[in-house]
């Protein structure tokens, strides 16, 4: 399981020109489910996005989680961190998870997120989104997460 994770200052999901979701500080998470993932997997990605350090302390050392920034999450599914752009020009998507397995683990991350007593908000699963935000660095992070 893959999470692009960015440091925003806000963020917001459209579908078919609606907002359905937005966020202040905090951070953006593009979520990634491939095939060898499990509710495990999820939780210890969910677990170590919500205490990974990326936001700064008073000396302007990055050392505060975005717990302790009073922070928010915003995540949304996006597949094509699935896939495997090692050879040709055209990416291969045959490590995604199947739409169901992916949906049930992009629904245990969000719950275990929700745990660490933060307002998480979320895209539409499978749907055609458009994502703004105003990143804040910028300061982009890719995380993952195995199990087993």
């Amino acid at each position: 399981m893959k999470a692009l994770i960015q440091r925003v200052r806000s963020a917001n999901v459209s579908v078919a020109g609606e907002q359905i979701a937005q966020i202040e500080q905090g951070l953006l998470v593009l979520l990634g489910v491939e095939q060898a993932d499990s509710e495990l997997s999820a939780a210890l990605l969910a677990d170590k996005v919500c205490k990974y350090r990326v936001f700064s302390d008073d000396n302007g050392k990055m050392n505060l989680n975005v717990q302790q920034v009073k922070g928010q999450l915003l995540v949304v599914s996006q597949f094509t961190l699935a896939a495997d752009t090692n050879t040709g020009l055209r990416p291969s998507f045959s490590q995604a998870a199947v739409p169901e397995q992916a949906q049930r683990l992009y629904q245990h991350f969000i719950e275990r997120c929700e745990e660490h007593n933060l307002n998480v908000a979320c895209g539409r699963f499978a749907a055609d989104m458009q994502v703004a935000l105003v990143n804040d660095g910028p300061v982009t992070f890719l995380l993952e997460s195995k199990s087993g």
